[in-house]
């Protein structure tokens, strides 16, 4: 494990800005002691949430154009400014830390900072033991996620990056409470000296100068760290909770890095085996948060003993990718006091929501790299292809036909069991439109009142059909239902009288049996009471009747018999229908009548049955 904390060989991505972060909580640690003026806790918390004008549009509010800058705004908090245009003025600027620590030294009193006295001039970072770096506390130090963190993972609306002017690049603001002391400048044209002294007399207003000087003085070492690390901000807060000191150190810093949210954070879940990490969506995007316990050395000049220790920080860091693609805001608090963690984790929420971005439109990837950083230098991106001038405004073009099958959407009242209205001809000048091909099958939708077995109306005249065309066969057996009066156990009615004749020859007695039932045809048959004479079998020869003496009249001449119907004798009761057969289905399409066959030579009809007991 490299001292960073991370588990891999790269060099860490925020490995400048989370050492400044360590230096600063060091340096809280040995320099906030007993003699600080304190706030109390509720400062920290009080203006959180309050509506404030400014609060939707903190571009809005002037600052200075160049440069990182803060300014107070009543009410509201402490408003920080970054961005990439004001990162590249602040790396052109020369080193401010030695001339304002000297200046410092002088407007104190001079003497020895914490121990340290210099062979000339003031005491610079490395005279301090300063900076230090964290390394990864045991994993049974590390902070929960509390409550407020873990709402930052609930969908919320996204606000859109704010316009900027051509060649502004990428900029973002956000609100830092105002018990917070900033060490940093508030713009590039404030004196560093004199902002840093005031800072001291806040911190130390009810003391003598040593303490103002130390603090002063180890502030101004630090200005150049800040600077090469990228920190917009870094602050310190001293409070009071339940008669006991708290304090806190918050950093906030830019760093170029072109991966996107789900890249960091599986990259330092991966690295950071110990922390737990979140991804979240903020207002202003979706961003990575990390929790992880850090150790970090206090050097012996600054301790009031002289002696050397350690001390675990409560890490809370946030990393948000900006509109750029090339540039990440990473945000860290840390306290060496867990048991306040969840006081100041529910500040930190409160000021990643209150974060904000504005945007030039260019993408950050086709621009120069930011300077290189003290501890982590950046790899410089591969190199990227001069951006051709923007070519005139093209006309849009027609949109192009969606893809797809067309549909059609059915209205609200939309009935799918209502017939369809008959389409209106079109004008005889419009050419018809090709009929529109359907798929599946066509069918009929029956009414609600609708009786599958019920007979079947005459149907309407068709036109002739064409000449050996056949009518279309139906399906079932031929019945006939028994009207409601119907009695199956009546004698049968007797037939009506046959128009007299012309005088037959006298039948043999012998030749005709008992008929109960009046089922034998003209043709004398031989008796069948049980009807298992087959319609193909011969039938039984009967003996001729006598010859008569005289030829008898020639009869009319009669239909043969195979053409009589049995059941045409006489007149029966009901309704004629046909049953369904099994396999009979009311909704299906009507079949198309088969092709007639071709003609074959005629055929002598079956031979009629001996006997039909049943009629």
């Amino acid at each position: 494990m490299t001292q960073d904390g991370y588990t891999d060989g790269e060099v860490a991505p925020f490995a400048a800005a989370e050492q400044a972060s360590a230096t600063l909580g060091a340096l809280a640690e040995a320099l906030l002691d007993g003699r600080t003026t304190r706030y109390p806790s509720a400062s920290l918390t009080v203006l959180l949430g309050a509506a404030h004008p400014a609060a939707e549009s903190l571009f809005g509010i002037g600052l200075a154009e160049h440069g990182p800058a803060h300014q107070a705004v009543g009410h509201l908090g402490t408003v920080v400014a970054a961005g990439t245009a004001r990162a590249r003025a602040a790396s052109t600027g020369a080193p401010a830390g030695a001339a304002a620590a000297a200046a410092l030294l002088a407007r104190f009193g001079g003497g020895a900072v914490r121990g340290a006295t210099p062979d000339a001039g003031a005491p610079t970072a490395e005279l301090l033991g300063l900076p230090v770096t964290g390394e990864v506390a045991d994993p049974k130090l590390r902070p929960p996620f509390t409550a407020p963190l873990a709402d930052l993972a609930n969908g919320q609306q996204t606000r859109r990056p704010a316009p900027l002017a051509p060649g502004a690049g990428a900029e973002l603001r956000l609100v830092v409470p105002p018990v917070f002391h900033p060490l940093t400048a508030p713009d590039a044209g404030t004196d560093l000296a004199v902002h840093l002294a005031e800072v001291a007399e806040e911190l130390f207003s009810g003391t003598g100068a040593a303490p103002r000087r130390d603090l002063a003085v180890a502030g101004a070492s630090l200005a150049d760290l800040f600077a090469a690390s990228g920190v917009a901000y870094a602050g310190l807060s001293a409070l009071t909770l339940d008669g006991r000191p708290t304090d806190a150190a918050l950093v906030v810093s830019l760093a170029r890095n072109q991966s996107p949210v789900q890249v960091l954070a599986t990259d330092t879940a991966g690295a950071r085996p110990h922390a737990e990490v979140w991804t979240v969506l903020l207002p202003s995007g979706p961003a990575v948060v990390l929790v992880e316990g850090r150790t970090v050395p206090v050097p012996a000049r600054l301790t009031g003993d002289g002696a050397a220790r350690w001390v675990v920080l409560s890490v809370a860091q946030a990393m948000v990718p900006l509109p750029d693609s090339a540039s990440v805001l990473c945000v860290q608090l840390t306290t060496a006091h867990a048991q306040d963690w969840e006081l100041y984790t529910g500040a930190f929420a409160e000021l990643l929501k209150s974060i904000q971005f504005a945007w030039d439109g260019v993408d950050g990837r086709t621009l120069a790299p930011l300077p290189a950083q003290a501890t982590a230098p950046v790899t410089a991106p591969a190199p990227v292809a001069p951006v051709e001038p923007a070519a005139a405004p093209v006309p849009p073009a027609a949109p192009a036909e969606p893809e797809g099958t067309p549909v059609r959407i059915p209205p609200a009242d939309f009935n799918p069991f209502a017939p369809q209205p008959e389409i209106p001809a079109q004008a005889a000048a419009e050419p018809a439109p090709e009929e529109e091909t359907r798929k599946g099958t066509p069918v009929r939708i029956p009414p609600a009142d609708f009786n599958p077995f019920a007979p079947q109306p005459a149907r309407a005249a068709a036109a002739p059909a064409a000449e050996g065309e056949d009518e279309e066969p139906l399906k079932g057996t031929p019945v006939r239902v028994p009207p409601p009066d119907f009695n199956p156990f009546a004698p049968p009615s007797s037939p009506p009288a046959a128009p007299p004749a012309a005088p037959a020859a006298p039948a043999a007695p012998a030749a005709r049996t008992s008929d109960p039932f009046g089922t034998v045809t003209a043709a004398d048959q031989q008796t069948d009471p049980f009807g298992t004479t087959l319609p193909s079998a011969a039938p039984t020869p009967v003996a001729a009747p006598p010859m008569p003496t005289s030829p008898p009249p020639a009869p009319p001449a009669a239909p043969p018999l195979a053409a009589a119907d049995p059941d045409d004798d006489a007149p029966k009761k009901g309704t004629p229908v046909r049953v369904p057969p099994p396999d009979f289905n009311p909704f299906a399409p009507p079949s198309s009548p088969p092709a007639a066959p071709p003609a074959e030579a005629e055929q002598a009809p079956p031979a009629a049955p001996e006997t039909s007991p049943f009629g």
